[in-house]
This record gives C-alpha cells, sequence and structure tokens, in this order.
C-alpha cells in the first residue's frame, strides 16, 4: 500500500515522501497513526543523523520514519496476535524498549509517528509496548509519553528511615512539596498530576517570577479545586522576594522538591529549603554538560538529604498516563500551543528550538501549516475553519481540546 511519512536520510536532511509500505507479517501490526506530538529529542536526531546513538549507520540508504510520541488506531492484526489485538482499536506506543537502542521514530523503515500508516513489529509487542488506550482523543493519548516524564519523576523520589536502609519510593504521601519554576506547559502537567494522583502531598507550593504565568497557572489549576483534592496550594512569585529561601521555609521545610529550570540558583535555592530527609528532583535537562551547583553536604550528611533525576518514564508511566487520561483525571491540553498537518512535520522538527511554546501536535492526514493555537482567531477573520477553531478553545480556556480535535478533523476529512 502507499504511504506517506517524513524520512531522515541524515543530519538535517528531512523529507516528506510518498512511498510504498509492504504487506504487515504473522508478528507484525499495521496501524493508522491519527496524531503525533514533535519533542526536542526529534530535533536532536534530526541535526546529528548517524551520528545519534539510535539512528542506524545506514540511514543515508535505509530513511527512518521520524516522531515517536503518538497515537492512532489499529488497521490489520498479524494472525498471531490475533487473540490480543483487534482491528478499530486505539493504542499509544512505548518508544524506548528493553536492552536495546533501537526505537520508533528513530531506527524503524516503516515505524515512526510522523507517518499516515506504519508498522509494529514483533517486538514491541513481545515487551508490552503497545498499549490499549481507552480515551477519546488522539492527541491525549500522542502525549501519554510526555506526561510519564512526569510521572516518572514523582516515581523516581524516594525517603528513607532512620536505621533502615531501604529506599521507599516515591514523593512523600501528606507531605511538603514544592516545584520551582513550574508555571511552564511541563510544571503545569505536573501539578495537575500531583493533584489528582493517589499519592498527594499536603501542602504543594508552586513557583515562578512572572506575574503573568502565575495568574494563568492559578486560573487554570485553582486553589479551589486543589482543596478539594486535600492539597493546600500556594503560587509564589519568588523573582519579587528579597530572600526566597527564607520565604519558603515559613512554610515549613520540604520532603520534596522539584526543579523545572536549569538555573544553579533555583538548584541551590531548592537544596537550601530541604527538610530531613529531603529529596531534590532536578527535572529540568540542561544542554550544558557542565552545569553544576552547590549543595549542602552537611544537610546530606545529617538530614538525609538527597538527590534525584530522571530523563523520561518506562512503560507503567505511560500506562498510567492513559489510564488517567482516559479517565478525565488528566487534562493534556496544557502542553500544547501548536496545531499541523503532516506536511508541516519536516520544517517543524528541523526548526524547532525556535518555534516559541510547547508541543507542536501533528495530525497525519491532513495538510495544515504549523499553526500556534493563539493565532487562531486573527487567522479566523479571512477562514472560517480558524474561526471556529478559536471559538472552541477559547471556550476551554484558550486550550486545546476533543471538541477541537473532532472539528479539525471532520473539516479536513
Amino acid at each position: 500500500m502507499k504511504n506517506k511519512a517524513v524520512r531522515l536520510y541524515g543530519a538535517s536532511d528531512v523529507r516528506l515522501e510518498e512511498f510504498d509500505l509492504p504487506q504487515i507479517g504473522d508478528n507484525e501490526l499495521l496501524v493508522k497513526i491519527v496524531c503525533n506530538s514533535i519533542c526536542m529529542s526529534d530535533y536532536k536526531a534530526v541535526k546529528l543523523g548517524a551520528e545519534h546513538k539510535r539512528v542506524p549507520n545506514d540511514v543515508a540508504n535505509a530513511p527512518i520514519i521520524l516522531g515517536h510520541e503518538l497515537c492512532g488506531e489499529i488497521v490489520e492484526v498479524g494472525k498471531n496476535y490475533s487473540d490480543k489485538f483487534a482491528s478499530g482499536a486505539k493504542f499509544a506506543l512505548q518508544p524506548a524498549m528493553n536492552n536495546t537502542m533501537d526505537a520508533a521514530g528513530y531506527s524503524y523503515p516503516y515505524l515512526g509517528g510522523n507517518s499516515r500508516y506504519a508498522i509494529i513489529p514483533q517486538e514491541y509487542i513481545e515487551q508490552g509496548c503497545v498499549l490499549p488506550y481507552a480515551g477519546e482523543a488522539f492527541f491525549a493519548g500522542a502525549l501519554a509519553e510526555p506526561i510519564s516524564c512526569i510521572i516518572g519523576a514523582a516515581h523516581a523520589n524516594y525517603h528513607t528511615k532512620q536505621g533502615d536502609y531501604n529506599h521507599y519510593m516515591g514523593i512523600k504521601q501528606g507531605g511538603n512539596l514544592a516545584a520551582l519554576a513550574a508555571c511552564g506547559p511541563m510544571g503545569l502537567a505536573f501539578v495537575e498530576y500531583l493533584l489528582n494522583c493517589e499519592r498527594r502531598p499536603s501542602l504543594l507550593v508552586v513557583t515562578d517570577i512572572d506575574d503573568a504565568r502565575l495568574a494563568y497557572a492559578a486560573s487554570l489549576l485553582t486553589v479551589e479545586y486543589a482543596a478539594k483534592q486535600g492539597v493546600e496550594l500556594v503560587y509564589l512569585n519568588t523573582g519579587k522576594m528579597g530572600n526566597p529561601v527564607e520565604e519558603l521555609r515559613k512554610l515549613g521545610d520540604f520532603d520534596d522538591v522539584f526543579v523545572y529550570a536549569p538555573v544553579t540558583a533555583l538548584v541551590e535555592q531548592a537544596d537550601a529549603i530541604l527538610g530531613k530527609d529531603g529529596c531534590l528532583n532536578f527535572f529540568a535537562g540542561p544542554t550544558d554538560t557542565a552545569f553544576s551547583a552547590k549543595i549542602n553536604f552537611y544537610n546530606v550528611h545529617y538530614n538525609a538529604t538527597h538527590i534525584a533525576g530522571t530523563s523520561g518514564g518506562n512503560t507503567s508511566d505511560i500506562a498510567e498516563a492513559l489510564e488517567m487520561t482516559a479517565a478525565g483525571r488528566l487534562n493534556p491540553s496544557m502542553l500544547v500551543s501548536h496545531i499541523g498537518g503532516l506536511n508541516a512535520a519536516a520544517d517543524a522538527t528541523l526548526n524547532l528550538p525556535n518555534i516559541p511554546g510547547a508541543k507542536k501536535l501533528i495530525y497525519t492526514d491532513i495538510t495544515m501549516p504549523l499553526t500556534a493555537i493563539s493565532d487562531f482567531r486573527r487567522l479566523g477573520e479571512n477562514n472560517a475553519v480558524f474561526a471556529e477553531l478559536a471559538d472552541i478553545c477559547d471556550k476551554n480556556s484558550g486550550l486545546w481540546s476533543l471538541e477541537a480535535e473532532k472539528y479539525l478533523l471532520s473539516q479536513y476529512e
């Protein structure tokens, strides 16, 4: 069958092409990709080409399909898996398998998110990486992978007991938690997760240095809603404080502190507000390989403070994200800033660092320029589709939604 996809041939050599997709084997799945979210990791693969650790050395002769944050429907099931999968079922994918660097969006000629159709090989099925998705919104399923990074971070924190050498995993239930510089999309998604997951803090302090971002965060994730969930939620502008550490410590010692920006002063601030057995999670991934900060080792020794950090989430984290999203306990809309068709995916990936905003969603079966949601109203002055999308998003606090997705797909069907 004919397929159209964005393929990588080498460093900065990305092409939107039509090509033949082979018939699937008995141990494979043919799937239709509905939505893919572009990740900064895609940009890194594009810039490095064959030098990327996941991209094959012969990519120039055997191009791979880009994209690993994907969601879609199963079209055809190989006969050896007919008892496990069904045509028409929604699915999401854990792109990173165990014991191999091969991954969807980096290593396969027929498996990637920026494609209308894809073939899922046996190794993904055997490792349980093809995950059922019961939700309606395809974009929410595609965003389960970045949401899993947030969930994985919360699970990676740990605590101890004096005289006990076991590590008790996860944030401290009923404890004090601070999320520093957390009013960006990933930070807000983390706050929403903390308000709706099973293991919640009793005090959640969210900081930023911009009043507008703080006000927007407070309008989406309200203090009143948090109180109903049993959490005292406090928003603070630490940029206006003469001594942020002193002001934060007035609220109590913190059991868990998450740092959402790679800023030395912020890391040191996080370390300074840790209480006994406090865990500092450095969530922000720096680009500077020499990034460092001062840590109080007196507290490490006498107060048992410690540091954690993760990059990505595992399969159970993605499954948790999918379950919570399908149940309406998580709304990944806060991560989305741009919408586009498959025709926009190559340029968007190549220029990702220069495009402001958060996640860029690609709907693979439509043709549409990459467009910021904030531009829908302006574009709607001369385009009825954008005008309707603007109205729908305005009803949802300016966010993308299931209603917006359904309308978009109906117009480009």
